[in-house]
């Protein structure tokens, strides 16, 4: 596996800032998916800023895990269904059905369409770099390489597996972290290559990943930013979630609402929009609605 990973790396390298810097509605999958599932009032706005759009890696959803889980799987769908590429979803948990909320935003998904998403379930770290190197060789079974590699819960796979009576955070938590990021956005990269040379209309193969850091307290939360922090280097926008404790949900009906932020050196905004102390062009800022019937909506704020 080493050998594999090595060989990925170096041919990778080679056309890494090429292929990282190419603009491509691929590098905007969750805008694409905001602005699709956007509230009705929104969809009728003329919206005029350049959506974020990660420059190298891709995004790294951070916050509460059924949220994150949704979001992801409400990425993937859109990609296969709507975008028609092909999808590659890790987790360690596997997926026995859709969750309610995308159940009442998706009702109708193409059975057609949602082939286009394969679902993996590695165990540990090690299966998970395994299946990562290895997805070069899926031409074999698949004629296009996938558009998009999804990560669920990135924390599950630093920390000992299920069962184990060692059970807990690895010591080792931020190399190994680095060394996942690293090998998924090396993948990317190559798999990227083979898109340009295999189809016609290409697009760069990107990651979107959660994690959901520990809780703030005493000295483990040091280790948990240095964890953040190498995530950071390697994907290049993050994605906040954060949960509003306000009123607002019940004054309004809902069940919830979220505010969903995006960040990082990856983001580029309209040159029109104007710098401003609450809300600096580096950020921008969605509502995720929840409403009791399980129904999700998202709002730009």
């Amino acid at each position: 596996m080493k050998e594999r990973q090595r060989a990925i790396c170096k041919q990778t390298r080679e056309t890494s800032d090429r292929h990282c810097t190419k603009p491509s509605v691929m590098a905007d999958v969750l805008t694409h998916m905001l602005t699709t599932f956007m509230s009705q009032t929104d969809s009728k706005k003329d919206l005029s800023f350049t959506p974020p759009a990660p420059a190298q890696c891709g995004v790294l959803i951070v916050g509460e895990q059924n949220l994150g889980r949704s979001m992801l799987l409400l990425a993937a769908v859109t990609a296969a269904c709507q975008m028609s590429i092909r999808v590659v979803f890790f987790g360690q948990t596997q997926i026995q059905s859709l969750p309610v909320s995308l159940q009442k935003r998706v009702p109708c998904v193409s059975p057609e369409s949602l082939k286009k998403i394969q679902f993996c379930y590695p165990r540990t770290l090690e299966e998970l770099l395994q299946q990562v190197a290895g997805l070069h060789e899926s031409t074999n079974t698949f004629p296009i390489p996938p558009s998009l590699i999804i990560v669920d819960r990135l924390e599950d796979f630093l920390c000992g597996p299920a069962g184990d009576i060692h059970m807990g955070c690895h010591p080792g938590e931020q190399s190994r972290a680095a060394r996942l990021s690293a090998l998924l956005c090396d993948t990317a990269t190559f798999l990227t290559g083979l898109l340009e040379r295999q189809t016609s209309s290409p697009a760069p193969c990107r990651v979107i990943a959660s994690y959901k850091p520990k809780e703030a307290s005493g000295e483990s939360s040091g280790v948990s930013d240095q964890v953040l922090d190498a995530f950071d280097r390697y994907f290049q926008v993050r994605c906040t979630l954060d949960k509003d404790e306000s009123y607002k949900a019940a004054a309004t009906g809902l069940k919830e609402v979220w505010h969903i932020y995006f960040s990082g050196a990856g983001i580029t905004l309209d040159t029109c929009t104007k710098d401003t102390e609450d809300r600096p062009s580096s950020a921008q800022e969605w509502e995720l609605l929840m409403y009791p019937d399980g129904f999700m909506e998202f709002q730009l704020v």
